[in-house]
């Protein structure tokens, strides 16, 4: 018994090789794109927006800051006694873990502003609203 197979040539092409012929083309438009470019910035850097981002940054690392000290303060706080949260260990933390240097003033607002979001009215003493 043999089996015999014949082919039948319609001259079109598959629906699905369509398809694939599509994805190729779109990939070497993009790496065509891609070597024209070569990794340039499309937008230059702004420097107003580059200012704006380190101000962000070193805002949210003082508030960072802040929570940080608030917390070494209550683990180092024995039972039954208040946690003891100073402006020096705002700034000393700051300092430490973001290298940043900062005014009493601005260490004393973030604190406040922390002691106040943490709830730390109940369990902690602080000097930054002298």
């Amino acid at each position: 018994m043999t089996i015999t197979t014949r082919v039948v040539k319609t001259g079109q092409m598959r629906p699905h090789a369509l398809g694939g012929l599509l994805f190729v083309a779109l990939g070497l438009i993009l790496v065509a794109a891609g070597y024209v470019w070569r990794g340039r910035v499309l937008r230059p850097l702004s420097v107003k927006r580059a200012q704006a981002a380190v101000i962000r940054d070193r805002a949210r690392s003082l508030l960072r800051s802040a929570d940080m000290a608030i917390t070494d303060a209550r683990r180092r706080a024995a039972h039954g006694e208040p946690a003891i949260v100073t402006v020096g260990d705002v700034t000393r933390v700051a300092c430490r873990h973001y290298g940043h240097f900062v005014e009493h003033e601005e260490a004393a607002a973030a604190l406040r502003r922390r002691f106040d979001a943490a709830d730390c009215w109940v369990d902690c003493m602080t000097d930054a609203f002298d």
